[in-house]
């Protein structure tokens, strides 16, 4: 009924790092299923990230969303500080300025929704954007938010769509890994190639526990999901709060207060609620992201929620008492 964990460093005649173990398999199998495409499992999300950008030839352009995972920015602005690519910030419902990146940049990466403001970028439009662009830059989707339940974007047009199944496809905060799906062979090909030669392969561990979350994903962003509307339409009706962003499906919710004390003070209130980083466990967690380096773009008084599977009427208890002191 399980897939083994598969420790093995060497099957045969051939190192795990260069040919995988049956744990990976099963997992690649399952995620590329979902996705509609081959996918590669890796270490992590960030190095997901990174073996898309050793795709990239010296001197390429990528564009990417102005509200966007800190990790990923930081690695192409490290890349873009050594001359091996340049970088352009697009705003991400600006659907006209990512036609135009498409008509000059190498690589568009996308996220829908953004992370932390859940900002929605059309990727049907700009995937089709790239696809008539002379260029024809790659076009990848950062799917975490989402997962394959909320949206599938290689069926709408993008080339590559990753994931850090750290968050919601793991789900129990307790694994670290990340995976990229094509649909294009010889892509798939040069990111399992990334993943040997620069040795991000993930753990057995991780590999079994992340299909293990896997299993129960339908349940669990179900359930979340209908927690975090909840949620939003009450934090919308809240005094203290200026400005709510959901997307309207999702476990994940960010929410504006006055000021950067004022949602430092209600993190600190929390009692049931953890204040901590990282998304998509069990456990429902708050971050003030403009506190965190890479983020200061975002609003400063924005608080990002990942809905977890606690009461809904606790949670709510918890928010109301903190933002009502």
């Amino acid at each position: 009924m399980n897939v083994p964990i598969v420790p093995a460093s060497t099957l045969g005649l051939d190192y795990s790092r260069e040919q995988g173990t049956p744990t990976w398999e099963a997992l690649e199998t399952a995620i590329g299923d979902l996705e509609g495409g081959t996918a590669t499992a890796f270490a992590s999300g960030i190095a997901t990230v990174s073996a898309v950008l050793d795709l990239l030839p010296v001197g390429a352009g990528v564009a990417v969303p102005t509200d966007s995972y800190a990790g990923t920015r930081a690695l192409f602005g490290r890349a873009e500080r050594a001359g091996r690519i340049s970088v352009r910030q697009v705003e991400p419902a600006d659907t006209g300025a990512w036609a135009k990146a498409a008509a000059e940049a190498d690589l568009l990466w996308l996220e829908s929704p953004t992370n932390p403001s859940l900002d929605l970028v059309d990727v049907p439009a700009v995937a089709e954007a790239a696809a008539a662009s002379a260029r024809r830059p790659t076009v990848v989707v950062d799917n975490t938010f989402a997962t394959p339940l909320g949206s599938r974007p290689l069926s709408q047009g993008a080339d590559v769509v990753v994931h850090s199944a750290t968050k919601l496809i793991g789900g129990h905060s307790d694994l670290l890994l990340g995976l990229a799906v094509t649909a294009d062979e010889t892509l798939a090909a040069r990111l399992r190639e990334a993943r040997t030669l620069g040795g991000a392969t993930p753990g057995a561990l991780e590999a079994w526990l992340a299909l293990r979350g896997l299993r129960t994903l339908p349940v669990r962003y179900t359930e979340a999901s209908r927690t975090a509307a909840l949620l939003a339409d009450r934090l919308t009706a809240h005094a203290a709060v200026t400005r709510v962003r959901y997307p309207g499906t999702g476990t994940m919710i960010a929410f504006e207060l006055a000021g950067a004390d004022t949602a430092d003070q209600v993190c600190h209130r929390l009692r049931l609620i953890r204040h901590a980083t990282s998304l998509g466990g069990v456990e429902t967690t708050v971050e003030r992201r403009a506190a965190r380096p890479g983020d200061a773009q975002v609003a400063p008084g924005l608080l990002r929620l990942s809905v977890g599977l606690e009461d809904p009427d606790d949670l709510w208890h918890d928010l109301s008492a903190a933002l009502s002191t």
